[in-house]
């Protein structure tokens, strides 16, 4: 007998084999997904096949998207730079405003915030077109007149993601920095344009830049595999790759946040 809730409705109860069936679908789809990742890393001695259509996503991916990475990364400097002089004016030399800032930007708000851009306007596309093919038998047709799909969709989106990503971050990075240093020199009383670079000086290690390009292909691979697979993964019709498209932007967002935490012990390496 099933029991009830307080309010009189009948309240489901989980038994083990629902707990085991679940557990064994997520197992299932890590599999697939170690096979997926398996086969892309298979096609990668062989550029041949993919290089062309790469560099066609990394334009398609980066110079579309520029616009709004600039926009993300001017908002996020001037809040950075606004919240250091609220927080630390009186306390403090002015010049450490340009430490804080370039250690905000460089470290976390240029690489963070490219990566949720790119999530929202690659991440969704990618997941929405493939689950679209897949739903509508247009990957089933492409094994049949042997293609690889693999090969054909999801290489080059990954490598795509992975070459564009970077540029992107230290573009961000350039705006970020500006911004910063425009709104200091506007809202912090005695921020010159000499004590904002001598502190973003200060902090600045070469060290960092790398570790913020290295963020950022990070991120590419794991935005464009992720929905790569979530795409390959679509199921149910129209209704289905609403489903998929967003799983894949709350996957994708849950993994960016997560590596970005795992990622912070390298910033210690040099």
């Amino acid at each position: 007998m099933a029991s009830r809730s307080p309010a009189g409705e009948p309240r489901r109860v989980l038994r083990a084999p629902d707990v085991i069936g679940a557990a064994r679908g997520e197992l299932d789809r890590v599999g697939r997904g170690a096979l997926l990742a398996a086969a892309i890393v298979a096609t990668l001695p062989k550029p041949r096949k993919y290089m062309h259509a790469s560099l066609a996503q990394a334009y398609h991916m980066g110079i579309r998207s520029l616009p709004l990475v600039l926009f993300m990364a001017a908002v996020g400097g001037a809040l950075a730079s606004q919240q250091t002089g609220a927080q630390f004016t009186g306390g403090l030399p002015v010049w450490v405003t340009g430490s804080v800032v370039a250690a905000g930007v460089l470290t976390e708000l240029g690489p963070v915030l490219t990566a949720l851009v790119l999530i929202g306007r690659v991440g969704a596309s990618i997941a929405a077109e493939l689950g679209t093919m897949k739903v509508t038998e247009q990957i089933d047709a492409l094994y049949s007149i042997g293609r690889d799909p693999i090969t054909f969709l999801v290489v080059p989106r990954v490598v795509g993601g992975m070459m564009v990503v970077p540029p992107l971050v230290i573009v961000a990075n350039a705006m970020g920095m500006l911004a910063g240093l425009i709104v200091g020199m506007i809202a912090i009383d005695g921020l010159t344009a000499t004590e904002f670079i001598f502190g973003a000086r200060f902090y600045f290690r070469p060290w960092v830049l790398f570790f913020s390009v290295i963020k950022g292909a990070i991120f590419g691979i794991t935005i464009t595999f992720l929905a790569c697979f979530m795409g390959l993964e679509g199921r149910g019709g129209a209704e289905g790759v609403g489903r998929t498209t967003t799983s894949a932007v709350v996957a994708t967002t849950v993994a960016i946040m997560v590596l970005d935490v795992l990622l912070v012990p390298l910033l210690k390496v040099a």
